[in-house]
């Protein structure tokens, strides 16, 4: 079980459940380092944490880049600490039907997804196991398991993801190496997806019965819960959904 404070690593952190963890997890005494494309964008979410006492920083990160993501973690290890948790977060939730599916943006989810899921996660086992311990966190989706319509470059994607992670798993965990993949089988109760259902439903989300989406907080609540499990009773694979959810 983890004891006490370290670092933690957030890649791909955007305004939802990216900041969501970061909060979590400074609340919980950890040193925080927010990357994602253009970390500007995480300005207001750093000004807030410090303001609480916290210890956080943002750091600008493309995570399909192989030799930027190994500066990022080398930078953070440099300058911050022995990173104990990492998040990988990044994704784009494409919904094309197929035909207008073209190749660039297959491969743009699938390099964003997937591939920058391996990179972050490679390079993450590299530092963990000189200490022999680590915590290695992967959001999945409904993508992750099932191919839904207008979804094959996403599902494909997330599919890669989940494997990756599993393989992960298999190889560190005997290592002490906890590789957590935590599947959302749900909308999240964030800023885009409240856009999402206007446009495509017309529907305001003040108008479906409440606890219908997942909040970001329960997701990071059940980061923060993973992390803290007994060596002898981890879980690889978590999945949250509402109760009304169909499933």
């Amino acid at each position: 079980m983890a004891q006490g404070s370290g670092v933690v690593l957030l890649v791909g952190a955007g305004d939802a459940i990216g900041a969501a963890v970061a909060r979590r997890f400074a609340a919980g005494g950890f040193k925080v380092c927010i990357a994602r494309r253009e970390a500007a964008k995480s300005q207001a979410l750093i000004d807030e944490l410090k303001a609480t006492g916290a210890d956080v920083r943002a750091f600008s990160v493309d995570a399909r880049n192989e030799e930027q993501v190994k500066a990022l973690f080398a930078e953070v290890e440099d300058k911050v600490g022995p990173i104990e948790v990492c998040l990988f977060n990044a994704g784009s939730n494409v919904n094309k039907p197929l035909l207008e599916t073209t190749e660039k943006l297959f491969f743009k989810a699938w390099e964003l997804a997937c591939f920058a899921g391996f990179l972050v996660g490679r390079e993450a086992a590299n530092h963990m196991l000189k200490r022999g311990r680590g915590t290695m966190l992967f959001t999945g989706a409904t993508a992750s398991v099932r191919g839904g319509k207008g979804f094959a470059a996403f599902s494909a994607a997330k599919f890669g993801l989940r494997a990756v992670a599993q393989a992960m798993a298999r190889e560190l965990g005997p290592q002490n190496i906890h590789v957590v993949h935590l599947l959302i089988d749900a909308g999240v109760d964030s800023e885009e997806i409240h856009r999402r259902y206007k446009a495509m439903r017309g529907i305001d989300v003040t108008d479906i019965p409440p606890d219908s989406l997942t909040k970001t907080s329960s997701i990071a609540e059940a980061y923060w819960f993973v992390h803290h499990q007994s060596r002898d009773g981890w879980t690889h694979e978590l999945d949250l959904r509402p109760g009304v959810e169909t499933w």
